[in-house]
């Protein structure tokens, strides 16, 4: 099995941002045609570079709009670099903005096949492992139910359910340390955990930086898109509370 699932080259991201002064969309699109909207980029993320080896919890710190999540995005393959290279190696977890993809519409059961799907698993195995994803996330009598009636808090705890149910070999968590009540913090908090020691390499992204100095082997400091940092948590960790201090 290779050592380093994730190779992260030379990658930048930039969002397209269109400049007029439209208040229709028939005006804009008028503006389009005449080749009267200007188009800018937003440049999100700037030449980062970093590996993660098997095993290893590697954190990502820095203020909002950092341009944390969006890296994560990128290796997520969520969002397409505009520039550079993503390399992950195997199956991946991610767990970032937890339930985003369900259909408020459909029930429980029918959201953990769909979101399974977009995360890349089979609708069969989805459909077998339904019982046991929203046993585990506390809500088997809701299954039927058509989660535009479920809470914020419900509707994180059956996203972790699905996103995690399975033993990948990288795991993206993108702030999800705070998932549901006190009692579900730990139960996935420990789940996390175990993929941990069984070698997945993990990515964590979370303000909560005693977090970082208790889990993480490596440590990247984001700053404005770029990198301004890789080291070791004490230190990278140090630096940074001073920066922001």
């Amino acid at each position: 099995m290779n050592e380093v699932p994730v190779q992260v080259a030379d990658v930048s991201l930039a969002y397209r941002l269109a400049r007029n002064r439209a208040g229709t969309f028939k005006e804009f699109a008028i503006q389009m045609l005449r080749r009267q909207v200007t188009i800018e980029k937003l440049w999100a993320v700037q030449h980062a570079s970093f590996e993660v080896k098997r095993g290893e919890v590697f954190a990502l710190i820095g203020p909002n709009g950092a341009g944390k999540t969006t890296l994560m995005k990128v290796v997520a393959r969520v969002l397409p670099p505009t520039d550079g290279r993503v390399i992950v190696r195997g199956s991946l977890a991610p767990m970032i903005s937890l339930g985003a993809g369900f259909n408020p519409e459909l029930t429980g059961y029918e959201n953990i096949v769909l979101y399974g799907t977009l995360l890349g698993r089979d609708p069969r195995d989805m459909r077998e492992s339904a019982a046991r994803i929203a046993d585990w996330a506390g809500l088997t009598d809701f299954m039927d139910v058509p989660v535009r009636s479920y809470s914020s808090g419900m509707l994180a705890r059956l996203g972790f359910s699905i996103a995690s149910d399975i033993d990948p070999d990288v795991l993206v968590v993108d702030e999800v340390l705070a998932v549901g009540d006190e009692a579900f913090q730990h139960k996935s908090f420990d789940r996390m955990m175990a993929m941990m020691n069984s070698g997945t390499a993990v990515l964590l992204v979370t303000h909560q930086l005693d977090k970082v100095l208790e889990m993480a082997d490596r440590v990247l400091w984001l700053d404005k898109g770029r990198v301004r940092m890789i080291g070791e948590p004490e230190e990278v960790v140090g630096l940074y509370r001073e920066s922001v201090g």
